[in-house]
């Protein structure tokens, strides 16, 4: 069986060098290469420093093209899309094959996470705790091949944090993330992927960290309102219209989440 980690790098980011240590220092050896849509001088040196191979993409047509290149720019039986920001302690990969070992039919296979703030990691908040809620059914992995079970997850907000997702390759189309939105294109994902045969595989660890910083794509965009037109249409796809304009008008709220003060000197 083949793991690879998918660095998907963008432009210039200072945590790009992190991101690609957490992944070679894994305590189960995984493949890992860059792939990237903005080739320059920074994300060479970083390749050559660390021996990785870098995969380009000469026809990006937005993030979500770029994420579906990702996941299929190499052959593997698992592919972990690792974005450049983020960080995963060293057993995530031995845990996620052990986990596919058990249940070969997994569409996907995801963990808990933290949230990095301010260089700070932060293992429990209000959104966490609400994201842990709706995921607490598919603790029971017996339970997580039933549509109902594995649409519970995200039809009440996006619950599943995409860099900590593991795509078993030969479960999932080809076409993953392909739509016109800019934030919600791996809810999109979930629920297109929660209609197939297939296990959503969650493990109950926080054995990665989502970085959330000011700069971040999720943070601009939640600036320019356009995260929560998005999360409406997503809940359409779950709820009557009026449902959905409730659910959506709370859910709107975590948003400030992303909201990040900085420490002051």
């Amino acid at each position: 069986m083949k793991h690879t980690f998918v660095v998907l790098a963008y432009k210039k980011s200072n945590q790009l060098e992190e991101c690609i240590k957490s992944v070679l220092n894994q305590s189960v050896k995984s493949n890992v290469v860059i792939a990237t849509s903005t080739p320059n001088d920074f994300i060479t040196k970083m390749a050559k420093k660390y021996k990785l191979e870098i995969i380009v993409n000469k026809e990006s047509k937005g993030i979500s093209y770029d994420f579906d290149f990702a996941s299929n720019c190499v052959k593997s039986d698992l592919v972990t899309i690792a974005h450049q920001d983020d960080i995963y302690d060293d057993t995530y990969a031995e845990f996620v094959i052990k986990k596919y070992q058990k249940y070969p039919k997994s569409l996907i296979l995801f963990t808990d996470y933290y949230e990095i703030k301010n260089d700070q990691k932060e293992y429990s908040n209000i959104n966490l705790k609400i994201k842990r809620i709706l995921l607490f059914p598919l603790r029971i992995s017996s339970l997580s091949k039933f549509q109902f079970i594995k649409r519970w997850a995200i039809r009440w907000g996006n619950a599943i944090c995409c860099p900590a997702v593991t795509f078993a390759q030969k479960n999932v189309p080809e076409i993953k993330f392909r739509c016109d939105f800019k934030c919600n294109v791996d809810w999109y994902a979930w629920e297109k992927l929660s209609r197939e045969k297939g296990n959503f595989v969650y493990i109950p660890r926080k054995i990665m960290g989502h970085r959330i910083h000011e700069e971040s794509t999720t943070t601009s965009i939640i600036k320019d309102n356009i995260r929560t037109k998005e999360d409406f249409q997503m809940f359409q796809k779950f709820w009557p219209n009026w449902v959905a304009k409730i659910i959506n008008r709370v859910y709107s709220k975590s948003e400030n989440n992303n909201n990040i003060k900085k420490n002051k000197k």
